[in-house]
């Protein structure tokens, strides 16, 4: 049983006077863990009662280091000292390993905005040691607890409002580099005077990594501070070493996305050896029919498949179908390009002049069914549209709803460069995703939907035209109009009013000069002229 604390500010009687309290009503804690400003610019003469012994603090306590110049002087040795009975300074940066086996990573003072860093600072320098201390180990899985006093910049990202911290512009990229890195199962920093306990979030790509256990992350207030925000925290920890892996890695209800998918993906992707667990993505399919991450044979034997693949066969029609290019239901004059075995259309009620579909000629209901020459075609517009969208300072955001639909229809809208970055784009699905308790997965970027997902099930799924994907698989009721409310948001297009095609529709004169327009716009670009 531990306890964490926020910034003392050196007001030692009162941190310490809760603690005895506490213990009074609910039992002995083990230790306090203190982030933040242990000290405070006036608090010599309290402090001089515990140096000198004439006071004690009432359980071990474990303290990091100067976050400003005006508090160096009572850290004398920089490796960690006893600084009074009870009251130990853990030291500039390492690990705290406890007889339980319990592991706690520790980071004394805030970012280096200069070099040589200040003594009551980190560098860079510091967090690659830290972490290589760590990744080195054989079999590292993550440590127990993290102690640093700044937060983790967007440490908020997929997660439950910080309140007026805005932590896309708070705290240290450094830490959420370490965060990432090692792990930890809690998370705790303090500094912005604020309280918040962000939702945990998980520690691996779903469907690319092995199940992992998630991170709470846990900003404390400063002691005694007079809108009674919470600065003290009691948990229950068992050290990782000593739990059930199945357990371990259980994931709650409320788990989110990684705050720091985005550092993970630009970290630079060293060919480290692949333990039995862990083989390269683009050798198994993901099997979602049974549990997430399972694998099952790509070369066809556990189906008894000894033949050549035949080539698939449109489906047979039993009633009209409104985008089957031979039905008379189409509405032929949106129609912009044809290919050998697809056609290219403007939306209709799009939420852009040049928001296309791609769709099959004939008739197929989603990617999955498609045969390989109707899918090579499929790519092939994605290229031209790639190409043609980035010649008008855009990027293409494509998205299909294999959900109430009878025929296949690929939904492209352009979003404009300068607006916003792949990065925002997945993190505006994720969240919305999350809000309405949809679990959009990130798949690997070179599997194709069809690794995913069997022919008949219902899903969604997003594609970047820098080839990332995300993932749902439908199991019960979906928001129709789900890939058309995000694109719509304010976070990315700015255009709420457009989320419904029926608010949106054209006349029909309008919709024949948008589809001559954009003929003749993609004509250089259109691979089916030539």
């Amino acid at each position: 049983r531990r306890l964490a604390c926020g910034d003392v500010e050196g007001r030692l009687d009162a941190i310490f006077g809760r603690v005895r309290a506490i213990q009074a009503k609910s039992g002995r804690f083990d230790m306090l863990l203190c982030v933040g400003n242990f000290f405070g610019s006036t608090c010599e003469a309290e402090w001089a009662e515990y140096r000198t012994g004439a006071k004690k603090a009432p359980i071990p306590t474990y303290v990091l280091g100067a976050n400003n110049q005006d508090t160096l002087s009572y850290f004398p040795d920089v490796s960690g000292c006893e600084l009074a009975e009870n009251i130990t300074y853990l030291g500039r940066r390492g690990v705290y390993s406890g007889c339980s086996g319990l592991q706690i990573a520790y980071l004394s003072g805030t970012e280096a905005q200069q070099q040589p860093a200040p003594a009551h600072s980190f560098s860079a320098k510091d967090v690659a040691e830290l972490k290589t201390s760590l990744l080195s180990t054989p079999n590292f899985r993550g440590v127990d607890i993290l102690l640093t006093s700044p937060w983790p910049r967007d440490v908020g990202t997929y997660a439950n409002s910080a309140g007026e911290i805005d932590t896309k512009k708070c705290g240290s990229k450094l830490v959420s580099d370490l965060a990432a890195s090692l792990k930890p199962r809690y998370h705790f920093a303090a500094l912005e005077k604020a309280y918040y306990e962000r939702l945990p979030y998980r520690n691996h790509m779903v469907l690319q990594e092995t199940p992992q256990h998630v991170t709470r992350f846990i900003a404390l207030a400063d002691v005694g501070n007079t809108s009674k925000k919470k600065y003290l925290y009691a948990f229950s920890i068992v050290p990782m070493s000593s739990m059930d892996p199945a357990e371990l890695v259980k994931q709650p209800q409320d788990v989110t996305e990684n705050p720091y998918r985005k550092l993970r993906k630009e970290a630079p992707k060293s060919k480290a050896p692949l333990s039995a667990e862990e083989e390269p993505a683009c050798q198994f399919f993901f099997d979602l029919n049974k549990h997430q991450g399972k694998k099952r044979p790509s070369d066809g034997k556990e189906r008894g498949d000894s033949q050549p693949k035949q080539a698939k066969k449109p489906p047979q029609l039993t009633g009209p179908c409104w985008f089957c290019l031979a039905s008379p239901e189409v509405e032929k004059h949106l129609v912009v390009s044809i290919g050998t075995h697809c056609y290219l259309a403007l939306a209709k009620g799009g939420l852009s002049p040049d928001h296309v579909l791609i769709l099959p000629i004939g008739h197929y209901q989603s990617v999955v069914d498609l045969s390989s020459e109707v899918l090579e075609e499929v790519t092939k517009y994605k290229a031209a549209l790639k190409e043609f969208f980035r010649s008008k300072g855009k990027r293409y955001v494509l998205f299909e709803r294999n959900y109430r639909s009878q025929h296949l229809q690929l939904q492209v809208i352009p979003v404009p460069l300068d607006r916003c970055t792949s990065e925002d784009i997945k993190e505006a699905f994720i969240t919305q995703a999350q809000e309405q308790q949809i679990e959009l997965l990130e798949i690997p970027e070179h599997s194709d939907i069809a690794q995913v997902a069997q022919p008949g099930t219902p899903y969604f799924y997003v594609e970047l035209d820098t080839g990332e994907k995300l993932f749902h698989r439908i199991r019960g009721r979906f928001p129709l109009q789900f890939g058309r409310e995000v694109l719509a948001s304010e976070a990315l297009l700015a255009q709420p009013q457009r989320a419904d095609w029926r608010q949106c529709a054209a006349q029909r004169p309008e919709e024949a000069a948008q589809a001559r327009a954009f003929r003749r716009e993609f004509e250089p670009f259109d691979f089916s002229l030539r």
